[in-house]
C-alpha cells in the first residue's frame, strides 16, 4: 500500500470526522453487465482506497453505512452479498492501522456473527492511527431506542442524554457527510452525529470511486460556514 503524504497543503480546513454513504453498487454492477448482488464486493477495494486517502491526509475519523436493517427486506443473493461484503472488508481491516467499532443490532439473526467481537467496545490494529466506524444492520430506530430504554430505568433528560445514551454513543459528530450515487437522502444515516453535518453528493456510482471525489467534497466543505448553530 502506497503510504507516500497526498497534498495536505492543498486544502485550508479538513474536517476531523467523515461519514460515508457509499451508495450505487447495484446500478455500478448492471452498467457492467454484472448481476446486481455483485455490485457489493466490487465496493470494497474503493472503501480502501478512501480509507487510505483519509489516513494520509490526518482524517481522524471515518464512519461506513454498511447496511441497514431496511437494507435485509432485499432479495436473499443481495443480503447474502453485502453481509460477506461487510464481512470481509472489516476482516481485511484488522490488518491494518484502525481502531475498528462496528455499529449495528447485533441481537437480529440478520447480523453477521463474524463481527460480533467487534460490537461491544472499539479495537485497534496496527498503530491505531484512524477511528474506523462500520454501521451493520444498522437502524435509526433501533439507535434512539437505547437512549428511551434508559428513561423507563428512571434517567433523566439533559443535554448530553442522546449523546450519552444512544446505542451509537461512541461514535463522534460527524463534520462532513459525502454520499455516492447521486441520490439526496440521508437513509436514516446516524440522526444525532449528522445533526450538523455539510453534505456533500456526488452523482459517481460508489464501485468507481477516484481521490478527485474525495477532493471535490473536501475542497467544497473548506469553503463552508462552519456555525454549528451559532
Amino acid at each position: 500500500m502506497n503510504k507516500a503524504p497526498l497534498e495536505q497543503h492543498l486544502f485550508s480546513r479538513l474536517p476531523q470526522h467523515i461519514g460515508v454513504i457509499p451508495d450505487g453498487n447495484r446500478r455500478w454492477a448492471v452498467q457492467n453487465g454484472l448481476e446486481k448482488e455483485e455490485g457489493y464486493e466490487n465496493g470494497i477495494t474503493p472503501g480502501f482506497e478512501l480509507y487510505r486517502h483519509c489516513l494520509q491526509l490526518g482524517i481522524g475519523e471515518i464512519t461506513f453505512y454498511g447496511f441497514t436493517q431496511d437494507n435485509t427486506k432485499r432479495p436473499a443473493s443481495q443480503r447474502i452479498a453485502f453481509q460477506k461484503a461487510c464481512v470481509d472488508a472489516v476482516m481485511k481491516l484488522t490488518q491494518l492501522d484502525a481502531s475498528l467499532l462496528v455499529v449495528g443490532n447485533s441481537d437480529s439473526p440478520l447480523f453477521p456473527k463474524e463481527l460480533l467481537p467487534f460490537t461491544k467496545e472499539r479495537k485497534s490494529f496496527g498503530k491505531g492511527l484512524i477511528k474506523v466506524n462500520f454501521l451493520v444492520n444498522y437502524g435509526w430506530q433501533w439507535d434512539l431506542n437505547k437512549a428511551f430504554l434508559q428513561l423507563t430505568k428512571g434517567g433523566k433528560i439533559n443535554k448530553a442524554f442522546f449523546t450519552d445514551h444512544i446505542a451509537s454513543a461512541d461514535i463522534s459528530r460527524i463534520d462532513l457527510l459525502i454520499r455516492w450515487g447521486g441520490r439526496r437522502r440521508l437513509s436514516g444515516f446516524l440522526p444525532v452525529q449528522t445533526i450538523y453535518a455539510d453534505f456533500y453528493v456526488l452523482d459517481n456510482l460508489w464501485p468507481s470511486y477516484k481521490i478527485e471525489h474525495l477532493y471535490q467534497a473536501l475542497h467544497w466543505y473548506e469553503n463552508q460556514d462552519i456555525t454549528l448553530g451559532g
